[in-house]
């Protein structure tokens, strides 16, 4: 391998970690075998720190195709819970608001996910990473500021519900999306449109692209996968 002509590494990103912490985790990693002070790495596609799954990360100048590789159709499970809501849409925040729940039904709900099929307008969380005025929103909104996001079109190409439990309200999904969707924003508008509430409670991303999560490495593994590659740079090949 050669991470300064550049390498695609595919993780499976722990639940609790930021993108960018799996990230700098295994720039240091390589950077130390190497023995040089820094390579250039990149991720193509944030994953939220209490999400799991593929996070694909470019080297040296592969980096160049991050902006490609965000743009491959993506696959995640994740599970709602009906009849609440929290401010950043998950389990980061507590419940905020509850709703009604005795209408839902399965029916209701598999009818429901079929409206969401195709090109759909979103607006993003106020708790993400979209700037507003240079800013991050989630930056804003930890200050006390109230942000105004735009809505975006994005497009669903499968939605399929894979479970429900009307006793605790659990709904499971699969969903398969173009760039820029967020699944908690998915939710809520799910919970909306199904005259309830809805939070996600779990968030796995399973595939970018041709790239499935039994794919990936994880962080755990990595540095015993690095002892076993080939490594063709020199230390000339980073930043001394």
């Amino acid at each position: 391998m050669n991470f300064t002509q550049g390498e695609i590494i595919c993780i499976d990103k722990p639940y609790g970690m930021s993108s960018f912490g799996a990230l700098a985790r295994v720039r240091y990693l390589i950077s130390r075998h190497l023995g040089v002070k820094r390579v250039k790495t990149g991720h193509a596609g944030t994953l939220d720190p209490l999400a799991t799954g593929v996070l694909i990360i470019c080297t040296g100048r592969k980096t160049k195709m991050i902006e490609e590789l965000q743009a491959h159709t993506k696959e995640y499970t994740a599970t709602l819970k009906l009849g609440a809501t929290t401010p950043s849409y998950d389990c980061e925040h507590t419940v905020d608001f509850t709703y009604p729940t005795a209408h839902i039904t399965r029916r209701l709900i598999e009818d429901t996910l079929q409206r969401f099929v195709g090109e759909i307008h979103q607006i993003p969380p106020s708790y993400s990473a979209c700037k507003v005025g240079g800013k991050r929103a989630y930056e804003l909104m930890r200050k006390g500021h109230d942000v105004e996001l735009k809505p975006k079109v994005l497009r669903i190409d499968e939605i399929e519900l894979t479970s429900f439990n009307p006793a605790t309200m659990q709904v499971g999904i699969r969903v398969v999306c173009g760039k820029g969707t967020y699944i908690r924003a998915l939710a809520r508008d799910i919970g909306t449109a199904i005259g309830s509430g809805a939070y996600l409670t779990s968030l796995r991303r399973t595939r970018v692209g041709s790239v499935n999560v039994t794919d990936c490495i994880t962080l755990d593994a990595f540095p015993a996968w690095l002892e076993q590659q080939t490594i063709e740079d020199n230390i000339t090949g980073g930043d001394k």
